[in-house]
Parts: structure tokens; sequence; C-alpha cells
């Protein structure tokens, strides 16, 4: 493929274009294939698309990423069936009693899950958006507490999906301590600048501190207000795929009212906001033991999340049936219906992988590399990477194979500048964590919003403000560090 230049660019640009002036991210992503096919096709694109398509499919990461979406979407519909849902929300509900409490849960869950972001973001936005719903917290803002802390935590705690595999990335490049990878990479964590930043700031988020900003404050003024915890534009269909009554339902009094300050409040009327569950002995095990499960054995079959995913499942299926709570035959009309729930997630992410092996054929990554080298100095050299490697994550929705294409171009760039590579390696993961928090069409927006709800860019829209602040501090950060020789 000749090289095309700033037009490498354009499918990435036609994405976020048409997502924001649509609203539509599968058709943003459709478009944005198109033109990519395109540029590297010419008239024949409609081969050239069908050729990436299949290309995509064909991708060991993408098919892994599958099987494990299918197999959670399976398990969640089987916490929807059994109740298990409903009465772990029962069950938390006699813990929190405001609205602060509320978000404040749900972020220490996201910490407890620092072993995955896809399992951190499932199983949060599954579990407490019922709870959340009921104190009037847009689903919005669980999105957010729990996307700035899903890629972050798991990218600042050394037992993590992330962790292992960028160790592995700094040991093919030499870079070690005590011969270890492992212990290069436990070096570099007080350096993942975004990382810690965006932890900080979920948790002033949760804990009410830190202002709402941008669409999150519309969102959170109109659940004040009506009710709705749901972005503007959802329709009533949406709802009611969530478990939502419609806004003429007779629904009591239950929800706490939006000026509480964090206190418990007396209940007000709520039209849109979720039935609140009839439980009176709730039952937290049917979901708690199967999620433990879950973590436990990701983290002893060194942190492999399909085989602590088929665990968990197994676990869960054995549960409800010998309680009688699902006959097999339900069990397998879940399956059926849990796929299902799951297509627009694996449609929408194998249109990402496409425009990720687009942009390696249109040299994306060797445009934007060649721009940036000219100021590429020593004591700018950790700045420019994390603002590189960030930029780039957005853009594409590539954040493992980022990091695996840019590190080793930094490492020896790094050492040639006479640049510690351990900070130069933590600035590539930074940037990695940025893009994953951020991008519209990553993997982890899609399946955070899949989880709590609503439509990638409504959560994409409401992150970008606090990402951004968190991307401008560890801008600072790595600046710092660079000029000061660390």
């Amino acid at each position: 493929m000749q090289d095309v230049g700033a037009l490498a660019l354009l499918p990435v640009v036609i994405i976020l274009l048409v997502a924001v002036l649509t609203r539509r991210t599968l058709f943003a992503m459709l478009c944005g294939t198109l033109v990519g096919a395109v540029l590297l096709g010419g008239w024949g694109f409609f081969d050239s698309w069908i050729g990436y398509f299949g290309t995509a499919m064909a991708d060991e990461t993408l098919q892994w990423l599958m099987l494990v979406v299918v197999l959670f979407g399976i398990l969640i519909t089987l916490f929807e069936r059994s109740g298990a849902v409903r009465e772990f929300a029962a069950w938390a509900e006699r813990f929190v009693n405001s609205r602060r409490k509320s978000t404040v849960l749900s972020f220490l869950l996201s910490i407890v899950l620092f072993v995955d972001d896809y399992l951190n973001v499932l199983t949060v936005g599954t579990s407490m958006k019922a709870v959340t719903d009921r104190y009037r917290v847009p689903r919005t803002e669980l999105g957010t507490i729990m996307k700035l802390t899903a890629a972050p935590i798991a990218v600042v705690v050394p037992f993590s999906t992330w962790a292992l595999f960028f160790a592995g990335l700094l040991e093919a490049q030499g870079v070690t301590v005590d011969g270890s990878g492992f212990g290069a990479y436990l070096q570099a964590i007080p350096y993942i600048f975004f990382g810690w930043i965006a932890l900080v700031i979920a948790a002033l988020v949760a804990f009410g501190v830190f202002p709402r900003l941008g669409a999150l404050k519309k969102d959170a003024k109109r659940a004040d207000t009506t009710g709705d915890v749901f972005p503007a534009g959802t329709t009533e269909e949406e709802r009611l795929a969530e478990g939502v009554l419609p806004a003429d339902a007779e629904v009591g009094e239950f929800a706490a009212s939006g000026d509480d300050g964090g206190r418990a409040v007396a209940a007000a009327p709520v039209a849109v906001a979720t039935r609140a569950p009839d439980i009176a002995k709730p039952r937290p095990w049917n979901f708690l033991v199967p999620i433990a499960v879950m973590i436990a054995v990701t983290i002893l079959t060194e942190v492999d999340v399909l085989k602590g995913t088929v665990a968990a499942l197994v676990v869960a299926i054995v549960m409800y049936t010998v309680q009688r709570r699902l006959k097999i035959k339900g069990v397998f009309d879940a399956a059926f219906d849990g796929v299902g729930s799951m297509l627009f997630v694996i449609v929408l992410t194998a249109l990402a992988f496409m425009v990720q092996h687009m942009n390696i054929d249109l040299k994306l990554a060797d445009f934007v590399i060649a721009t940036t080298e000219p100021v590429m100095i020593g004591a700018l050299l950790p700045a420019m990477v994390f603002l590189v490697c960030g930029v780039y994550a957005y853009a594409t929705g590539s954040f493992w194979d980022l990091a695996a294409v840019i590190t080793p171009i930094v490492i020896p760039l790094a050492l040639a500048m006479d640049v510690n590579p351990i900070i130069a390696g933590a600035a590539v993961f930074s940037g990695a964590a940025l893009g994953s928090t951020t991008c519209l069409y990553g993997d982890g927006i899609i399946l955070a919003s899949r989880s709590t709800g609503i439509k990638p860019l409504n959560l994409m829209t409401a992150i970008l403000p606090y990402a951004a602040i968190a991307a401008v501090l560890s801008l600072a950060g790595y600046l710092v560090v660079g000029f000061l020789g660390v």
C-alpha cells in the first residue's frame, strides 16, 4: 500500500464526525470502514472491505474477545432470569441508603474487580445499575465511574491482564529488573500517571466531591428533576429493555431526592426508575459466589479471563438448577437470549478490529510518529510518547496492539536519548489506558455501555471532560520527570 500521509486519518475522522452528527455508533463505524476500504482498494473497495472483514474475523484476539463476550452475555442473562441480580440489589440496598453510598459502592466494586477491565465493567454495570437508579444517579455517571476505574486499576495493579501483558513487552525489549520484565513493570507503576490520576478523579466523583461536568451535569439535572436516569433521546423501548418502567407507570414511592447531599432523605415517586425488588430475605450469594469463582479462577489460571468466565458460568448453572430457580430448558433459553443480547457488541467490535487492521495498512502509526519525531528531544520524550499513544489509542480503538507496536520503537529511542526506558514504557501504558477509557468504538466503552444500558456515544461524551483533566495532569507529570531526568 502506498503511503497516503495525512489521509490515513480520514477513516478515524469520519467515524467521529458521523457518530457525533447521527448519534449512531454502528453506522459511524460502517462509514469509517467504507472510507478505509476506498483508500486501500480504490474502485475495488467492496472486495477490499470484504477482505478486511475476513481479516478481522480471523484475528485471534477478536475471536477470544467474542467468546468472552458471548459467555458473559449468557452469564448476565442467567443472573437476570434467576433473580440473582435483583436479590443482590435488594441486599445491597440494606447498606446503601443514599446516592453517595450507591456511587461509592460502585467505585469500590470496580476496585475489587481489578483483574480485568472487561470483567470489571460488565460486572459492575450489571450489578449496580438497579441500586444507582433508585437514587437518581444517571446511568452516564455510573458508566463514568466504572470506566475511569476499569483500565486505570488494571494498569496500576501488577496482578492483572494488562500488567502481565505490558510486563512481557518490557522483557521482550530487554528492559528488566533482576532479570524480569515483571520487576521492571513494578518500577514503572509509580510513573503510570494517567492510571493514578483517573482513579483519584473516579473516587472524587463517586464521593460527590468532584463537580459534574459537561453532558454528565445535564444528565444529573434531568435525573434530579424528572427521575429519568437515561440520557436524553433514550426511547421507551430501550428503557423497557433495561427492565425500567415506562413514564406513565405506577411505581410507588421509593426513589430518593436528588438533593440529598449524600444523606438519606424521604422517598419521592420517580416514573422511570427501576422497580424496587420486593424480597424478604435476599440471597446475595447467588450473584456473589459465581463472581468470586470468576475472580479466583482467573487469578489462579495466570489471569485467563476466559477460563474464569467458564467457571463462573458452570457454578451459576449448578446453583440455579439445584435451587430450582431455573429448569434445564430455562438455562438453554437464557443461553440463547444471552448470545442474542451481545450481537450489537459483537458486530461493533468486529468493525472496530477492521478499523485497526486498516490503520496498520494505511500506516497511520508511521504518519503519527513521523509528524511528532522532530520534537522528540530527550526531556520531552515521555510527554510526547504519552501524547502520541493517547491520541492514537483514542482515534483507533487499539490499546494492547498499540503498546505492542509502539513499545519496540519507544524503548530503543529512549535508550538512544539517555531517557529511563522504564518511564518511557510507563508513558506508553498510560496512553493505552487513556485510549481504553475514552475511545468511542473501543471494546471497553462498548462493553460498559452494554452493561449500563446506554449508547456508547452518550458514555464517551460523559467521560471525556474527566479523562481530559487526567490526561492534561499526566502530560504535566511526564514533562516534569522528563526535565528532571528521573
